[in-house]
């Protein structure tokens, strides 16, 4: 079979009507089938060569969609769907190009009728307020702090990714990170910000068990001077700055001249006297670790060193940020304006340790860290790729559950419960709009169709039998098992998915769906490629006015 060529011939400029539709459709399409293979547990990897020419394996559809390089722009658009459920809910981005694909492919027959995109796409609106209500029905609330349901749920959306033979593992990572960021505002509403404050750092060597959450943060760094600095503090107490502790130095148009000799030693003088006021203002309020993001002088670390403190210096910004959540320090703008509320005291280790060739500084065992850092161990650097890949999926998972604890059931229970209810009231949709709508409840059998596929069972058969199951709404839990392909109770197998990603799913690929229908026109701006060695002075454009090439009108610059 060959691959639908997504690339537009350079000597179109310029499309419309029903030949846009179908090539946008075809372009769709063609983005779905690279992705449909990656769905459920029983998925297939990607090998893919990166921009760098380094190779990534991954089963991950918006990992895939990113390093596609395409020149269809309806397709570009398909991709930046995964983006955006990515970002939004950081799961079921394969899903979303699957069923956005199938909503463009089945409205390709009301094209080739002469149906008016407008009619399709209210017919698709509506359905996706149906679609949406029915999940509503569906849906079930669980309870955020009972553990063993919570990592059922992060298991069942990382089942179908590569790190599940790994059980619990990856799952048990997830929900700690997760829960540990969490931050209650109040009236039932929590702040899980994870993409600010769980890092994940990955160190080749060990074996993929000695991965943990930290209580706290590790970051790449060793203290200034390791001779003179300790390396290991019990209950330390940590000042963060974001300012040098080195001289100012004047702008470059600050000139001083120096008649007398000892006009240079004054000069050094006041340099000493400042650094050292510096540090005073610093070492009164007897800290044992001192952070900054900026420069450290080599005589500013000979007053800490006296002092006992150790110090590291051009730390990233954002490891900052983490630091003081975890510790509960205040990031500290001017030695000047530093007050005893600002020393983090709620760390119970400071420690800097070797780990390969690399020294890595812990700050752990704090007693009520707000950040966090997973430690990924494994073989190797694609092994530790794909499995950070995975967390992000599973810690998305855990912080939609926290956000909105609702469920509904996975294994395409909820698409096909969906479908079966669309179809029966598309009998009671007038006029011409009724066929659209039966064809969108159609394609929401796309996901249970690709999930039945990946397993190897027979399709025909096997979607025959769960429509069949559905047809009466009554057994809105029968859906496949992803891994055996067997029919089956998705509440007893605990196959279970968020509610925030199937509705987020839903809405993202009806949408875009209804966009790349609306299009008639693809109107290319950009200009045809010059002989090589034309156009090398800046021209002026110029307007020829229609049948009158002669007649040239410059515009004034």
């Amino acid at each position: 079979m060959q691959t639908p060529v997504l690339a537009l011939k350079d000597s179109l400029t310029h499309e419309s009507g029903t030949k846009v539709h179908h090539a946008n459709i075809q372009a769709a399409k063609a983005v779905a089938d690279i992705i449909r293979t990656t769905l459920g547990p029983r998925s297939m990897l990607k090998m893919l060569l990166d921009a760098a020419g380094g190779i990534v394996v991954t089963n991950d559809g918006n990992s895939i969609l990113r390093e596609l390089d395409i020149a269809h722009p309806a397709a570009k658009s398909m991709i930046e769907l995964s983006r955006t459920q990515d970002e939004e809910v950081g799961d079921g981005t394969t899903s979303v190009i699957v069923l956005a694909g199938e909503m463009l492919h089945v409205a390709e027959a009301f094209i080739n009728k002469s149906f008016h995109p407008t009619v399709i796409c209210r017919a698709y609106n509506q359905a996706l307020e149906d679609a949406l209500a029915v999940l509503d029905k569906i849906a079930v609330s669980i309870d955020v702090d009972d553990r063993t349901t919570m990592l059922g749920l992060v298991k069942t959306c990382i089942g179908t990714k590569f790190t599940s033979q790994f059980g619990n593992l990856i799952a048990d990572l997830a929900l700690d990170a997760t829960t540990m960021v969490g931050v209650d505002l109040g009236q039932g509403y929590k702040e899980v910000d994870i993409k600010k404050y769980v890092k994940v750092e990955k160190v080749p060597g060990g074996q993929l068990e000695d991965s943990k959450v930290l209580k706290g943060v590790m970051f790449n760094k060793d203290v200034v001077a390791p001779g003179k600095m300790r390396r290991k503090i019990v209950n330390p107490r940590i000042i963060l700055l974001d300012c040098p502790l080195e001289y100012k130095k004047g702008e470059n148009q600050t000139n001083a001249e120096l008649v007398k000799e000892e006009d240079w030693a004054v000069l050094l003088k006041m340099e000493e006297e400042y650094i050292e006021n510096v540090c005073m203002q610093i070492l009164k309020f007897k800290p044992d670790v001192v952070i900054t993001e900026k420069g450290l002088s080599d005589l500013a670390c000979h007053y800490l060193s006296k002092a006992g403190v150790s110090a590291i210096r051009r730390l990233r910004k954002t490891d900052n940020n983490r630091i003081a959540k975890a510790c509960g320090a205040v990031i500290v703008n001017r030695p000047e304006e530093l007050q005893e509320s600002d020393v983090g005291t709620g760390a119970g280790l400071f420690e800097v340790k070797k780990i390969g060739d690399e020294f890595f500084t812990f700050i752990v065992d704090c007693k009520n860290p707000k950040a966090c850092t997973v430690l990924l161990r494994g073989a190797s650097k694609d092994l530790l790729n794909e499995v950070e890949r995975n967390l992000q999926d599973a810690t998305s998972v855990a912080r939609n559950i926290i956000k909105n604890p609702k469920l509904v059931p996975g294994g395409g229970a909820t698409e096909l419960t969906v479908s079966a209810t669309l179809k029966q009231k598309s009998s009671s949709v007038e006029g011409i709009e009724k066929w659209p709508y039966e064809a969108a409840a159609i394609a929401f059998e796309a996901i249970p169709r690709t999930l039945a596929q990946n397993c190897g069972v027979n399709v025909i058969r096997t979607m025959t039998a769960l429509q069949g199951k559905h047809a009466n709404g009554e057994n809105a839990w029968t859906g496949i098992d992803g891994n055996t392909g067997e029919i089956t109770d998705m509440k007893e197998r605990k196959i279970w998915d968020s509610y925030d990603v199937k509705a987020q799913t839903f809405k993202t690929a009806i949408e875009a769906a209804c966009m790349l229908l609306r299009i008639d026109d693809i109107v290319s701006g950009i200009k045809k490629k010059q002989a090589p060695g034309a156009g090398q002075a800046p021209q002026k454009p110029k307007i020829e006015e229609e049948g009158d090439a002669d007649n040239e009108q410059t515009i004034p610059e």
